[in-house]
């Protein structure tokens, strides 16, 4: 039996039908379309993938390109998330339609940018003028922000923000200000990542069957 990865979910009618690297050994991601949406998919064997660094960079890969440019707007599934036939994802799709067009309405035209401050072994900093510099610069840049977790007495800061395209630059800018201004005194590095999908700003819990 073939069942169905599942990578996002778009509107109807924005879907992609390529051939590409995919997880578990797949070479194909397509559209799976139902009540104005459709789910991106590739045939995998398994119900349960095992989540290898490659399948896991794969995932997101395939995320960052269906994203690419701007034209697509993409609900991102976790790793992981597989259905064993067509009509238990429409049901899915049918059932968290309310919930996925307001997750596409607040994510459409958005990427989601990833900063952490970290401490330098030994270096004494002023965790809350570090926090309110970030807050000075990028706050008004930003649709949103999330703390994620400080998973190290090093970390000064650990945070995703949410990033309208048109204003990417100007955040990139900003981060680039606070570069020099961190790194200058040689006590925090500056650790800029992304651009992602929008994980850290959907809530949309779905169960796979």
């Amino acid at each position: 039996m073939t069942n169905r990865y599942v990578y996002g979910v778009v509107e109807a009618g924005d879907g992609v039908d390529r051939e590409i690297d995919a997880v578990g050994g797949a070479d194909r991601i397509y559209t799976i379309e139902h009540s104005r949406l459709g789910a991106v998919v590739s045939d995998i064997d398994t119900t349960e993938p095992e989540r290898t660094d490659e399948d896991a960079r794969r995932h997101d890969d395939i995320l960052r390109e269906l994203m690419d440019g701007g034209e697509r707007t993409i609900v991102p599934m976790q790793f992981g998330m597989v259905f064993d036939n067509d009509r238990a994802l429409k049901n899915v799709l049918r059932g968290g339609r309310p919930a996925f067009r307001r997750a596409l309405s607040d994510v459409e035209g958005r990427v989601e940018l990833g900063l952490k401050l970290v401490r330098e072994e030994g270096a004494e900093v002023d965790d809350d003028a570090v926090r309110g510099a970030v807050d000075d610069e990028l706050e008004e840049l930003a649709a949103d922000s999330v703390e994620e977790g400080l998973f190290s007495d090093r970390l000064v800061l650990n945070r995703s923000y949410l990033v309208d395209r048109e204003n990417r630059e100007a955040f990139d800018e900003a981060i680039g200000r606070l570069e020099a201004e961190f790194e200058e005194g040689g006590d925090l590095l500056v650790q800029y990542t992304g651009p992602f999908a929008p994980y850290s700003f959907v809530d949309v819990h779905i169960g796979a069957q």
